[in-house]
């Protein structure tokens, strides 16, 4: 299926959130996600299920100033 990753259109056969995190290799970082718009909690990923067209942004702190 296809989902839009940070604006980023890619190709996937994760079915959850949490999949994709780990195709993403990101999942030892802290992050933060949202799909289509709606925050979506670290615990809640791994049953969030994605749909081709979905819209995912996935965030990391930064520091700075």
């Amino acid at each position: 299926m296809m989902v839009t990753v940070n604006g980023k259109r890619v190709e996937t056969s994760a079915q959850s959130l949490e999949e994709l995190i780990a195709e993403q290799a990101l999942s030892d970082q802290r992050i933060a996600t949202a799909l289509n718009g709606q925050f979506v909690a670290a615990d809640a990923r791994v049953g969030t299920r994605l749909k081709d067209g979905d819209k995912v942004e996935i965030v990391s702190p930064r520091q700075g100033g």
